[in-house]
């Protein structure tokens, strides 16, 4: 399990006193660090702050066993060996305010441009490890990363559903490098079958200590966990597709379309997913023509329009277009690219521009980006995951193009949020001046045909 460490600030002459020590020995308290990503700013749309709980966190290790262990297959004997697969699951949940404790900072490294060894970063946090549970019966949301990520990067969404009332149980996949393209396989092998392991463990253990109401569980997944949630949400994999054939010695094919192991994929009780930027698509196509059909539950797709890694038209618009059976949004980022799914990039991470574009889109803010995603996620996940109607009026918005908004005879104060309705087509939620570049798609689900 990973190291994690804070310092705690004290007051008054010895808080001084203690910052000149710390600062000397190289050392930054945590008060004086970073912002939490999960805290937005002034500019954050309505929903977006954090909810009024505190916010608990720990990691558990859930195992899996006699799994195939597709990165070892032999192509010598054509065999891959069995071992048992241990999963850390980063969890957090609503919890018991201590004000005194500390608070998280996590740690984690992503891989460098080669040859370069893997860069260590971390990452502040508003939660407290082992921190009492609050309430009971919570609506759960696994989370699936991005390839090579790790789950603190996305502390931005975690912590602030936790905060919400949600536990959030985040896996880590443990990634072979992104930069072993050999290794690829590993990923589209695993992350479906991760996400639907996770689900079900947790469905019965967290449920038998009243923390979650199993039958209201979210997926929630970026770039190559959106590949996992879409499938582990019905999306039937191609066994003629690329990403099948990939996988040595039909080692996926029992998961394909027709498979006896197809249906060990799917989720139970599923309220609702959410992908950013999914792969999946070409020349991946997991799906091929009609997989995506097999997707029921409500949709909230957000992609960047000029995504060069998994692509726009092949990824988000895709799903939209083709998960005909569910209820579905789009949510487009104009010009922005592929990494709208992280964390702002730690300051460990901005002095070369490889470690920086994990974290950092060329066009948006990533914490801009953060907050737009956190209050439409939040509305999204309360209107289908908890059934609270009245959400429905931050997602059915007036036009699709905000940009085309208006608010006629503005007397609203300069921070106000607009209440989208009284001639008022800015999006409800969103302040008169930041409301710009995004576009909100919206399709009702097709009835399937008997």
């Amino acid at each position: 399990m990973r190291s994690r460490w804070t310092v705690r600030a004290a007051h008054g002459r010895a808080a001084a006193l203690c910052a000149c020590a710390l600062l000397l020995a190289g050392v930054v308290p945590a008060a004086h660090a970073e912002r939490p990503p999960s805290e937005f700013g002034p500019d954050a749309p309505q929903l977006a702050p954090l909810g009024h709980y505190a916010v608990g966190f720990e990691a558990i290790t859930l195992v899996q066993h006699a799994q195939v262990d597709v990165l070892a297959y032999d192509p010598v004997t054509h065999r891959a060996p069995k071992r048992d697969r241990r999963l850390v699951v980063d969890v957090w949940y609503p919890a018991v305010a201590e004000p005194r404790a500390p608070r998280m900072v996590y740690s984690a490294a992503f891989p460098s441009a080669p040859p370069a060894p893997p860069a260590p970063f971390t990452v502040p946090g508003i939660a407290v490890r082992g921190a009492p549970f609050a309430g009971a019966n919570h609506p759960l949301v696994v989370v699936s990363h991005g390839y090579s990520n790790d789950p603190v990067a996305m502390s931005w969404i975690t912590e602030n559903l936790a905060s919400k009332g949600y536990v959030v149980a985040a896996i880590q996949h443990d990634d072979p490098p992104i930069t072993d393209k050999a290794k690829f396989i590993g990923p589209v092998m695993r992350r479906p079958l991760d996400i639907a392991f996770v689900a079900a463990t947790l469905q019965r253990t967290f449920a038998a200590k009243h923390w979650i109401d199993p039958e209201r569980t979210a997926l929630l997944g970026y770039s190559m966990g959106g590949y996992g949630v879409l499938t582990a949400a019905g999306a039937v994999l191609d066994p003629h597709s690329p990403a099948a054939k990939s996988v040595p010695d039909g080692l996926l094919l029992p998961y394909c379309r027709g498979g006896a192991l197809q249906r060990s994929l799917l989720v139970a009780h599923l309220r609702a997913v959410v992908a950013i930027s999914p792969a999946g698509g070409p020349p991946f196509d997991a799906w091929g023509r009609d997989g995506l059909q097999g997707v029921h539950a409500p949709l909230l797709l957000i992609n960047g329009n000029r995504d060069h890694t998994v692509g726009y038209r092949r990824a988000g618009k895709r799903v939209f277009d083709e998960a005909i059976h569910a209820p579905r949004y789009l949510l487009t980022f104009e010009e922005g690219g592929h990494d709208i799914g992280l964390d702002p990039a730690p300051v460990a991470m901005r002095s070369t521009l490889w470690n920086l574009g994990w974290f950092q889109d060329p066009v948006w803010s990533t914490e801009r980006v953060n907050a737009i995603n956190a209050h439409f996620i939040t509305a999204f996940l309360d209107r289908y995951v908890r059934g609270e109607k009245r959400y429905a009026a931050y997602l059915d918005v007036p036009v699709v193009h905000v940009d085309r908004a208006v608010w006629p005879n503005d007397q609203a104060p300069y921070a106000a949020y607009s209440p989208g309705t009284g001639g008022v087509t800015v999006w409800k939620g969103f302040q008169h001046a930041f409301a710009v570049g995004l576009e909100l798609r919206q399709a009702e689900a097709t009835p399937i045909s008997r």
